[in-house]
């Protein structure tokens, strides 16, 4: 990565209640997630590596072009934000991983996305 290019990435997560069905072991959680591009160069986000663990230590990993059907650019200093959902079998899990992306000099890097939990608010200790 070029010393021009900084992301940073938040997420916040939580519980979808109204499409969730406990009885049958599904659990909806939507997180939204900020880029940050606090570099001098504009970036575009090429695609995304997801490893999804849920309470069992089942994991799943999920990879693919873009985020949400986008290969967003982001301009030095600017910002891009989306929302998305996992489903899960159990009431807690994680989600962590990375986005592939590329500056302005055609210079591919990673920028890796923190791990996350995904929990039902009456689950969390």
């Amino acid at each position: 990565m070029s010393e021009l290019a900084r992301v940073c990435i938040h997420v916040h997560s939580q519980y979808v209640e109204s499409q969730s069905l406990p009885d049958e072991d599904r659990y909806v959680f939507a997180y939204t997630v900020t880029i940050r591009n606090l570099g001098r160069s504009n970036v575009q986000l090429r695609s995304r590596y997801w490893l999804i663990t849920n309470g069992n230590g089942r994991e799943t990993e999920v990879q693919g072009e873009g985020v949400v059907g986008e290969q967003p650019h982001i301009a030095a200093g600017g910002e891009y934000q989306y929302t998305s959902g996992a489903i899960l079998e159990t009431p807690m899990g994680t989600m962590q991983g990375h986005y592939v992306m590329v500056d302005d000099a055609g210079e591919e890097f990673h920028v890796e996305i923190p791990v996350f939990r995904l929990a039902v608010q009456t689950h969390i200790h």
